[in-house]
């Protein structure tokens, strides 16, 4: 599988945000496509289907309200405003809209529903859009799901070095004990577990990305270790 894409430039979390222009947000990915920097950003399946782009699971730290975003539904959130903004949740498609294939994008699957559920939602979203894209999760699961519905959708293991985790789910995640299983196309590093023998052994036959780079100095400490670097507030 052609992964050269996802080396093509520096990949933005979660868009060019800053200040005051909020993360995931419409202005935040405007200003990467100016950038033509890749795209990272985080889909949540809300209760009535929709699928928005989000990072928390709670609502409180973007909007102030104190909520699961798995329980609302589109209409209750969509006039919400993003912290220091006056920007809003998006719709997934309309993210895409945007977009329109002018970048490539990398997109982070988050786990809070039943596995299934968002995966078929976004494989469903994604059928006809013309741009380069890849899914990435934490969850091995959403893995094992996308490889046997939708084999020619790159997928990413995302992987770090949580300790307020419980023991299962560091065998997941910073273990990879299913990617026996799951058999992702590339790995997702914390940048501070990249230099680890467990990941590098993973580098002669798998595309290694980092995150979250904020500065050049970690940048120049992890380039031998890694293909791309998933960044914030670092401009070329």
């Amino acid at each position: 599988m052609d992964l050269s894409f996802l080396k093509s430039n520096l990949i933005a979390h979660r868009g060019l945000h800053n200040e005051n222009i909020p993360e995931n947000s419409i202005k935040a990915f405007t200003k990467a496509i100016e950038k033509k920097y890749i795209i990272e950003l985080d889909v949540h399946l809300l209760k009535d289907g929709n699928v928005v782009v989000f990072h928390d699971d709670n609502l409180k730290r973007m909007t102030g309200i104190d909520k699961l975003i798995k329980n609302t539904t589109y209409d209750e959130i969509k006039d919400l405003k993003l912290i220091n903004s006056n920007e809003h949740i998006p719709l997934f498609t309309d993210v895409l809209k945007l977009i329109n294939g002018s970048v490539p994008l990398l997109i982070e699957l988050k786990y809070d529903t039943k596995i299934g559920l968002l995966e078929e939602k976004v494989i469903n979203i994604l059928k006809d859009y013309k741009g380069l894209y890849a899914i990435q999760s934490f969850n091995p699961f959403s893995l094992i799901y996308l490889k046997k519905h939708c084999k020619n959708i790159p997928r990413g293991q995302l992987v770090s070095n949580f300790s307020n985790i419980n023991f299962i789910k560091k065998l997941l995640i910073k273990y990879m004990i299913l990617n026996f299983l799951s058999k992702p196309d590339f790995i997702s590093v914390n940048y501070k577990y990249l230099n680890n023998k467990r990941i590098q052994k993973n580098k002669n036959d798998k595309l290694i990305l980092a995150w979250t780079i904020r500065n050049n100095e970690e940048l120049d400490n992890i380039k031998k270790y890694c293909d791309n670097y998933i960044i914030e507030n670092i401009d070329k």
